[in-house]
Formats: C-alpha cells, structure tokens, sequence
C-alpha cells in the first residue's frame, strides 16, 4: 500500500508539470496583457515600468524557469499583478478556506441525499418512487449549477425572502444554504443514478437470495449484505463529483458573491492576472489529482478482495 502511493505521488510530478507549461504558454499566446487590456488605459512608460517590475518583458524561457524555481524552492506563486499589496499565497490563505468549507458542506449534502434516494429507488424498483426519484435526478443533472444558484435566489431570497440573496458569513450561516445546495443538487442526481444501478446488480446477486432465504429483516440485508457492496462504483463516481464540488464552484460564488477562489479566479481570468490563475490551476490539479488517490484507496477499505499493491 505504502510504494503503492509513493508511485502515485510520484506520478502528480511529470502531470503538474505539464499542466504548469501548458498553462504557462496558452496565456502567453493570448493577445493582450495584464496591464495593456485594463479598463483606464495605462500610458507606455507605466505599462513599460511595471513589465520590467514583474519581468514579463524578460524572454519566455527566463520567465519559465524563474516562476517555475520560486514554486518548486519556496512554494511561492508570485505576486498578483492587479492587486500589487498581496501575493497569490495570500490570496490563498484568504480565499481558499471559504471554498473547501462551501465544497465539503456540498459534497455532504449530496451523498445525504444522494445515497438514500438511490438505495430506495432500487428497492422500489419500477415503482412510482422509483420513476419519480429518477424524474428528480434528471432534472438535478441536465440544469448547471449556475443556473440552479439563480433559481434558488430567485425562490428562496427575492421571493420568499428566507435568506439574503447573497454575502458570505460562515458556512454555518443562512447565507451559505442557497451556494451549497446548488452545488450539491447535480452530485446528488449523479450519485441517486448511480447509486440505483449499482445496487440493482447487487440484488440479484446469489448472496442476497441467501441471506433473504435466511430470514434476515429486509434493513439488515440492505445495510450489511447490499449498500457496501454497492459503493465500490458510487465511490469512484462520489471521487469525481468531490473534485468537482471543489474546484467547479467558480460560477456559484459568482452568482451568490461568495468570497471564494472560485469567485477571485473568475476575476483573474478577465484581467489577466497570470500569477493567480497559473497557482489557482496547479492548486486545484493537485487537489483532484489527491481525491483520486483516496477514491482507489478507499476500494481496499469497502472490499477486502482489493490489494492495491
């Protein structure tokens, strides 16, 4: 288990790296710059000045290298071109915090829903229950996320009135409802769906005849006999739908003005700030990247049969 990870770990070096030249090359290329595209339009001689400052009228390959050193040695993703007080590791500390705590609260709240609406639909299979939980998960998959927010704020905040229409003030807030269901209304569909197929294998397999011809009570063979066994496909799709939660909340923080790095990288994008966005995409690749590990660890917990070697 132990070279087993070192191996994956090891594996994130070569993946980092090409997404750090990929990245690094696709905003080169793109017309315009941080400074020449603001929405005041800068004179020459300060455009110039602040090239020299942050280097970038240095030759590509110098500007390769030296980012890439600072974030190898010093973990240190550079300072952020429009917001010159603060460094891109201080946006972090600031705003990454918000989106693990809004991505975890989500995650939650889908496999809360998710799991039990699955399990039941299967139990109930071809039943009204049954057509009706898949009605719901269909609904949840095929409507983005962002236009879910806006949905929500809509019903909830402006007409309702039951919670503010947006802000941030903790994940234990009423501010934090309508952003986290949101995000967890479509990992909560994928999960139902795949949730009922899996265990709709599961019942006809011959351990569960055996243990219904035993006279177990119909929860215990459900919850012992069925739902682990079930999970060993959920886990993998629960994997994915986690780095999705986590990394793709950009929108939703945007529509519900959270203050969020999805939110500050949105931002990014439009004024070019390439030190943010090159240490927003490394930071959320590793963080995919360490899901998947826990999702193929996780097989040898639910099925002893499973040697990751």
């Amino acid at each position: 288990m132990g070279r087993y990870v070192l191996q994956r770990l090891l594996g994130l070096i070569p993946l980092l790296l090409a997404i750090y030249t990929l990245v690094f090359f696709l905003m080169r290329v793109m017309p315009g710059g941080p400074w020449e595209d603001a929405e005041r339009p800068l004179p020459p001689a300060v455009v110039e000045n602040l090239r020299a400052k942050y280097r970038t009228d240095a030759p590509l390959w110098e500007q390769y290298t030296d980012y890439l050193v600072g974030i190898v040695t010093r973990f240190d993703f550079g300072p952020s071109y429009r917001n010159a007080s603060r460094t891109v590791n201080d946006i972090f500390a600031d705003f990454l915090p918000v989106s693990l705590q809004l991505g975890a609260a989500a995650m939650l709240l889908a496999l809360a829903i998710g799991l039990p609406l699955g399990v039941l639909a299967a139990i109930r299979h071809n039943s009204w229950i049954d057509h009706l939980a898949m009605l719901v998960a269909m609904a949840g998959i095929s409507i983005p996320n962002y236009v879910m927010a806006s949905l929500l704020v809509l019903l909830f905040a402006s007409t309702l009135r039951l919670v503010p229409t947006s802000g941030w003030s903790g994940i234990f807030s009423s501010q934090a409802i309508i952003p986290a269901l949101a995000l967890a209304l479509g990992p909560a569909a994928r999960l139902a769906r795949y949730t009922r197929a899996a265990t709709l294998e599961v019942m006809r397999q011959d351990y569960v005849r055996t243990a219904r011809a035993k006279g177990l009570r119909e929860r215990g063979v459900v919850a012992r006999h069925m739902l682990k066994n079930a999970l060993i496909p959920v886990a993998t799709v629960a994997g994915v739908q986690l780095a999705f939660v986590l990394t793709g909340s950009f929108f939703v923080e945007t529509v519900c003005g959270v203050p969020g790095i999805g939110r500050y990288f949105v931002l990014s994008v439009t004024g070019r700030d390439y030190p943010v966005i090159m240490g927003t995409v490394l930071l959320m690749a590793v963080v995919i990247s360490v899901v998947n590990l826990l999702v193929d660890l996780s097989y040898a917990v639910l099925d002893p049969r499973i040697r990751l070697g």
